[in-house]
């Protein structure tokens, strides 16, 4: 799975890169159901197709927003898919039941995906025009399939943290969503324990 970071913006403002580690990963950031509706993003079906520019999809063969049909019909399945795969992602990080219902909107939606063609002038990779809502959903529930049977889904260490990634480094040992955010803060906070503990164990 290749590093494709995308730039978070917390509700505070703060920003931070994170490679999500899959496409199915990378659309859990795009919101979510419960207390995930304030990070949501994809409001109207245009919103799909701006922020699929910034998305894994796009770093396999470059594409515009012009390029993208989605539907209102098609936006609603795709959120729906997403917040399946929260409930199933979150379960497989609890080692818990993988949630049956969830598991059939990832199942049920797997037919359909872009198509990667071959571009006759430059020999480039590139997509199939228009590049549709449901292949874009068929694309997120293949990969999120295949993550359920494979496993590798992560938790950030981070106590106050909720996001979930692929480990994707080569040591397979990553903790922290990002060490601009959660893994710094894990420094900092490291760094001054031991500075308040070194006074009294001098005494």
């Amino acid at each position: 799975m290749a590093t494709w970071t995308r730039t978070l913006t917390r509700p505070d403002g703060q920003s931070f890169r994170f490679d999500p580690g899959s496409f199915a990963m990378e659309l859990l950031v795009s919101g979510g159901p419960g207390e995930l509706r304030v990070f949501e993003a994809l409001h109207r079906p245009d919103d799909l197709a701006a922020w699929l520019v910034d998305s894994r999809l796009a770093a396999t063969a470059p594409f515009t927003a012009a390029d993208v049909r989605v539907t209102e019909a098609e936006l609603v399945a795709v959120k729906r898919l997403r917040d399946a795969f929260w409930g199933v992602a979150r379960a497989m990080v609890r080692g818990a039941d993988l949630p049956a219902e969830g598991l059939e909107v990832l199942n049920a939606a797997t037919a359909e995906t872009p198509r990667p063609v071959v571009d006759p002038r430059t020999r480039a990779l590139t997509w199939a025009r228009p590049i549709t809502g449901t292949q874009v959903l068929g694309a997120a529930a293949r990969d999120a399939v295949e993550l359920v049977a494979h496993g590798g889904v992560r938790a950030c260490s981070a106590a106050d943290c909720g996001l979930l990634f692929v480990d994707a480094s080569r040591a397979g040992n990553r903790r922290w969503c990002s060490m601009e955010r959660c893994g710094n803060r894990h420094k900092v906070r490291a760094h001054r324990a031991r500075h308040e503990t070194e006074p009294a164990a001098a005494q």
